[in-house]
């Protein structure tokens, strides 16, 4: 067989191979579309909430967020104090975060870990920097920041959310406006 015969029957046989794959491919999405069930006729699946392995929690929105977060940077500049504003929701994700203006580069990311540790602990956190003097490793847990600023929004006694303020002079103004965010909730 000539060299020429043989790339001859060489691009054949490619050429086939990847027809082959092609179709098969187009085949099997069309068996797929085929298989799909019509959207009226599905069955939706609902939970049983009053089952035990189920539980409920409560979120803020984020409207309400927002509004905490203006209402605790409006208190700020009232005084002529440059803060930013955070709020994180029960898990600790940041809800929304506001900058004010003129406020320091640090705080913004200092107002997101004061929001988090005050709602992980469910407590304010001028209170929480008290129990680094018994056990001064928690200051080692990722994320968390224990100055004054931070307080915890509750529903029913559980905490919700958190806010944190940070950029004020002093950590008891950061929490002074915090919890004036938290106040507009009530």
């Amino acid at each position: 067989m000539t060299t020429a015969k043989f790339a001859t029957r060489k691009r054949l046989i490619v050429a086939g191979a990847s027809a082959a794959v092609v179709a098969a491919g187009a085949v099997g999405i069309v068996s797929v579309q085929a298989q799909a069930p019509d959207a009226g006729t599905r069955t939706p699946v609902v939970a049983d909430v009053s089952a035990p392995n189920l539980t409920q929690s409560t979120h803020l929105s984020l409207a309400a967020a927002t509004k905490a977060a203006q209402t605790a940077l409006d208190a700020a500049a009232k005084e002529n104090v440059k803060v930013s504003v955070a709020v994180v929701d029960r898990n600790g994700n940041v809800i929304v975060t506001l900058r004010g203006d003129g406020a320091g580069p640090q705080s913004y990311t200092a107002a997101q870990q004061k929001a988090f540790t005050a709602v992980s602990w469910n407590a304010p956190t001028t209170e929480l920097s008290k129990r680094l003097e018994s056990a001064p490793r928690l200051a080692d847990i990722d994320g968390t920041l224990f100055l004054g600023g931070g307080t915890p929004v509750k529903a029913n006694g559980a905490p919700v959310a958190g806010i944190g303020v940070a950029g004020a002079p002093s950590g008891d103004q950061d929490e002074k406006f915090a919890k004036a965010g938290a106040a507009a909730l009530s």
